[in-house]
Parts: structure tokens; C-alpha cells; sequence
């Protein structure tokens, strides 16, 4: 995961917490309901970026194997 990547997706957690457990302190369901929203989306932003990861890895593999195989 790139260093961009990592932080955009600390940052939505992080402020998506913060929303949270301002809505959960002032009985605010409306922000409570945003900072899970937020945080929901700071871990898709991980899963995304891993999964962009594997595959970079995979087709990075299979040029090395077919460069391997014309030798």
C-alpha cells in the first residue's frame, strides 16, 4: 500500500471515529451515523489498496515468468 494510500485511508478512519463518538456524546444519530459511514469507507480504501497490491504483484510475476520462458 502506497504511503498516499495509507494516509487517505488513516485519515477517514480517523475522522470518521471522531464523528462517531461526537454524535454517540451529543445524541446526534445523524453524525454518529456519518462517522461510521466514514470509517466504513477508510476501510474499504485499505481493502481496495491491498487488492491493487496483489494484483501489481501478480502481473509483475507473470512478466518475470514469460521473460523467464523466451530465454
Amino acid at each position: 500500500m502506497s504511503s498516499k494510500d495509507k494516509a487517505d485511508s488513516l485519515k477517514d478512519k480517523t475522522a470518521g471515529t471522531a464523528k462517531e463518538v461526537e454524535g454517540k456524546v451529543t445524541g446526534d444519530k445523524t453524525r454518529e451515523g456519518e462517522g461510521k459511514m466514514q470509517k466504513t469507507v477508510g476501510k474499504a480504501k485499505d481493502i481496495l489498496s491491498d487488492a491493487k497490491d496483489a494484483v501489481k504483484e501478480k502481473v509483475d510475476e507473470a512478466k518475470k515468468n514469460m521473460n523467464k520462458e523466451k530465454k
